[in-house]
């Protein structure tokens, strides 16, 4: 058993929208295949992956360090203890090979990328859906129910209130109670208005979040919070520089509602520095690491156990990104939930073919692997690239 290849292309993920900090008119993903020797039912097993949207592709990386050390390795040192499959650990630890700690930059990205392909062709290999085989992995019940929340109400040209409005609706009309849209992208007054014009358009069918992007200065922040608090919201989403944790701690004093905020913070590290600095509460926050961008499941897996030693449970994570590989985790090792972009970088984002929301939850099916086999558009991609 063998990894014969990994493959990458960058492709464009361009929209015309934009949040607090960037614009998407540009914006790229890598694609990438795990290709093994491992045939089953007259197919050769094939894992796949990419990176979240708001990170540019990574292939100048994959190609010129991560690939080549995964492929030099001896096979024998990538497989489990018993030789039945692939071992994401010692893949992991393969990639990591001459790479100094800290500064995690873009190649959080690159791994985290190949590793969910990894972890694809391993749940395949197994013949298990990558949600249940991570529940066996942990002795614990899976469970395929999963919460997730449409984000949107990004700023593009043209796009007023009334369409903001229609947008919300159309996420309820789909079965979600939870919406989320972009703050900080326009003057505070207008934002009010804005926030005022969805809240009147979902009244109690559901809760809206609000999604800062790291916009703000400590004023900013605060005058934000002390509007924001007038309005029942889900949270105040990343409020200032993923890294000030000190402007983070600062506005709980401003804000006592939820709070979430982590998809730009890539290491255990980070996380770690996150809980003892940031001022960040376990019976109401929100944790949004995204392991497609920080150095996949095998990095997570640190963090989730960097959160029990401070005392969070894994139910308060919700990942950003809207992925199937952060569903699959959410089902199997217990997450909060999960992003969703129902309309949003697509064919990426989204649930495989015939998953429907209801009540703010999906099923997760039965499919062997991270399920991308399920979603007909992005399978076809997927199999241009390996197979």
């Amino acid at each position: 058993m063998r990894i014969i290849d990994v493959c990458e292309v960058t492709k464009p993920i361009a929209s015309p929208i934009r949040n607090a900090y960037i614009d998407f008119s540009k914006m790229t993903t890598s694609l990438v295949a795990v290709v093994t020797d491992v045939m089953h039912n007259g197919r050769r097993i094939v894992g796949y992956g990419f990176n979240s949207n708001g990170r540019y592709g990574q292939g100048g990386l994959i190609r010129e360090r991560f690939r080549d050390r995964i492929l030099e390795a001896k096979p024998e040192c990538l497989m489990n203890e018993d030789g039945t499959n692939l071992d994401p650990h010692r893949i992991w630890a393969a990639m990591m090979t001459n790479e100094k700690p800290g500064g995690h930059g873009e190649r959080s990205v690159a791994v985290g990328t190949i590793d969910m392909a990894v972890w694809d062709a391993v749940a395949k290999i197994a013949d298990k859906p990558l949600f249940r085989l991570l529940a066996e992995m942990k002795d614990r019940e899976a469970d395929p129910r999963v919460f997730v929340y449409a984000a949107g109400g990004y700023y593009y040209p043209g796009k007023d209130n009334s369409a903001l409005r229609a947008e919300m609706r159309g996420y309820l009309d789909r079965g979600y109670n939870v919406v989320k849209m972009k703050i900080g992208g326009a003057p505070l007054d207008d934002d009010r208005a804005r926030i005022e014009s969805v809240l009147d358009e979902i009244g109690s069918d559901a809760q809206l979040a609000v999604d800062a992007n790291g916009r703000f200065d400590l004023e900013t922040a605060i005058a934000y919070a002390k509007m924001l608090r007038e309005y029942p919201l889900f949270w105040y989403e990343e409020i200032g520089d993923p890294l000030d944790y000190a402007l983070q701690a600062a506005i709980s004093e401003f804000y006592d509602a939820p709070m979430a905020t982590g998809e730009n913070l890539f290491s255990h590290q980070d996380a770690r520095n996150l809980l003892r600095y940031g001022g960040m509460r376990a019976d109401r926050d929100y944790l949004q690491f995204d392991c497609a961008l920080s150095y996949g499941l095998v990095e997570y897996l640190r963090t989730l156990d960097i959160l029990r030693q401070f005392g969070w449970s894994p139910s308060r994570c919700i990942p950003h990104g809207g992925h199937q590989m952060s569903l699959n985790i959410a089902a199997g090792l217990g997450l909060g939930g999960n992003e969703s972009y129902p309309d949003l970088f697509q064919p990426y984002g989204g649930f495989p073919d015939g998953v429907r929301v209801e009540e703010g939850h999906i099923v997760m099916p039965d499919i062997p692997g991270i399920g991308f086999e399920g979603k007909a558009d992005l399978i076809k991609l997927m199999q241009e690239l390996a197979e």
